[in-house]
């Protein structure tokens, strides 16, 4: 299909869902999601946002604005993923307790406002890495009406721009809770720690990024573009200086550069879960 038939099977999909109610963070996936939704079927969606210490203050923010300008209802539901139990151990499954959770809430909420379904907004390149979160959406009904459409990323930042999001050029985000290696423990103060390890580089004016947690030794992913800007003798210093304020000991550049789910590269055959509908 192409770009146009995708994004019309999108619509038709999102219509057939009569009311929806959808997980809404402000990143790329869900904000196009969010806005065809409302065209599609005005007053018959409502944005549903997680508030956490996993969920930065400013994406917070973004959604907020996004809903407020574009007379969207959006309610903020209190998710603290660090209550839940075995969270904080940081199992191989702990996007799947945190979705679980989290989609269980929102379809609570669904039954109060009278809609019909919740939906979220996977995409098709989800599928390519491990994704133990799809298995909540499977199992709890969610719908993924980008996925059912077949619309990759790329895609889905170009229609974007075309319905002038200024969320097509924003930087791709996960939870911060994904810095952390599997099995070491999340704390909120480690969370704090990362978020203001990136936010202080995304104001530095880096774009695509990561910080990692190993204990106490941050590992900075960038696009291999930026290298040469972070080895610039004021920004390394700065960057050193200030990632030592926040409490990380060690300061290092990822050589391999941004990727996606780097923590899943320590992943054995078998404990991968990838889900399709």
């Amino acid at each position: 299909m192409t770009i146009d038939e995708k994004y019309v099977a999108l619509k038709e999909y999102i219509l057939s869902l009569e009311s929806v109610a959808v997980a809404f963070s402000g990143g790329v996936d869900s904000t196009l999601l969010l806005k065809t939704a409302k065209d599609v079927l005005g007053d018959n969606v409502i944005a549903v946002t997680a508030k956490s210490c996993s969920f930065p203050e400013r994406e917070r923010r973004e959604a907020e604005e996004f809903c407020r300008d574009n007379d969207i209802r959006q309610i903020v539901c209190e998710s603290e993923e660090l209550e839940i139990e075995g969270f904080r151990k940081n199992p191989v499954n702990r996007c799947y307790l945190c979705k679980r959770e989290l989609f269980e809430k929102i379809k609570a909420i669904v039954a109060q406002n009278g809609m019909k379904n919740v939906a979220e907004g996977s995409n098709m390149d989800d599928l390519g890495d491990y994704r133990p979160g799809l298995q909540a959406v499977e199992e709890l009904d969610v719908k993924s009406p980008l996925r059912h459409a077949q619309l990759y990323k790329e895609e889905i930042r170009e229609l974007s721009e075309r319905l002038g999001l200024k969320t097509f050029a924003k930087q791709s985000f996960a939870c911060l809770a994904s810095r952390f290696p599997y099995g070491e423990e999340i704390s909120e103060d480690k969370l704090r720690m990362v978020d203001r390890a990136e936010q202080l580089l995304l104001d530095m004016g880096f774009h695509q990024l990561r910080v990692r947690i190993h204990k106490t030794a941050a590992r900075i992913e960038l696009e291999e573009a930026d290298f040469p800007k972070i080895m610039e003798k004021p920004n390394r210093e700065k960057i050193v200086t200030e990632l030592k304020k926040y409490g990380f000991t060690y300061v290092s550049l990822d050589l391999q550069g941004y990727r996606t789910g780097s923590m899943n590269e320590t992943l054995k055959e078998g404990q991968v879960w990838k889900g399709l509908r």
